[in-house]
């Protein structure tokens, strides 16, 4: 099995090569990941600019980095390195959960893999200001979610996120759409002009079974997702509230 690496934190994060060193277990595995990081990049794709494609020195793994965003390098490393099976993104540092899956790069590098009909898994771990993740307590469950997630072929997009800590184990969890924890804050710079930060904020009150209540209770959380945005209940509401005609011009 040819398995494709890709990241937002840039190919040199600690968290993509200890998932490489993981994988590599599985199958023949290749690391493709941005050359800074591209955070919160969401699905950006570069259409106005040539990118590139140069091998990387890392842990004596097949490393390369791009000059592009986590789905720009999953497009270009399904493209340069055939019959990938897999892509794999992360391990994320910090928690991508609820809402942030609309603007998480590393949700985005397996969300660009399913749409080019290959199976796509992000990879998340909360990251603490005063030091690392610990990775080599981390490893073990990521061997034991990959075992679980490749044996199932039907799971196109899964979002997996790791608790702090040792985990207390496995679940399978829905998406936490409750809240939005995004807040503009805005602050002074040394010349006295105002400035803006995106931050979050805590969220209070997480519904049961979804992926924030699994992580909050040290629990791994395996999220399957889908591309079809599409609200059926919505659309079979209005369908019936109101009845539209064909309208042909000409």
């Amino acid at each position: 099995m040819r398995i494709l690496i890709t990241n937002d934190d840039g190919v040199y994060s600690p968290g993509i090569a200890a998932l490489a060193q993981v994988a590599s277990r599985f199958g023949q595995a290749r690391v493709v990941a941005p050359d800074v990081e591209m955070s919160s990049a969401a699905h950006a794709i570069t259409a106005s600019r040539p990118l590139s494609y140069k091998r990387t020195d890392l842990h004596e793994l097949d490393a390369w980095r791009v000059n592009g965003t986590p789905a720009d390098c999953v497009n270009l490393g399904t493209s340069v390195w055939e019959k990938v099976e897999l892509v794999l993104s992360g391990v994320n540092l910090g928690p991508n959960l609820g809402n942030a899956m609309w603007h998480s790069g590393t949700l985005s590098g397996a969300r660009q893999a399913s749409l080019l009909g290959v199976r796509g898994i992000a990879l998340s771990v909360p990251a603490p200001e005063d030091s690392p993740p610990d990775f080599e307590l981390i490893k073990p469950w990521i061997a034991s979610v990959l075992e679980i997630l490749i044996t199932q072929p039907e799971l196109k997009l899964v979002n997996v996120n790791f608790p702090a800590g040792a985990p207390r184990g496995i679940l399978w969890t829905r998406q936490s759409v409750r809240h939005y924890d995004g807040k503009v804050v805005p602050g002074k710079d040394p010349m006295g002009r105002t400035h803006y930060w995106f931050t979050v904020v805590p969220v209070e009150g997480t519904d049961e079974d979804t992926d924030r209540w699994a992580f909050e209770r040290g629990y791994v959380s395996m999220t399957p997702l889908r591309l079809d945005l599409t609200d059926e209940a919505q659309l079979a509401r209005a369908k019936k509230l109101v009845s539209l005609k064909r309208i042909s011009f000409g």
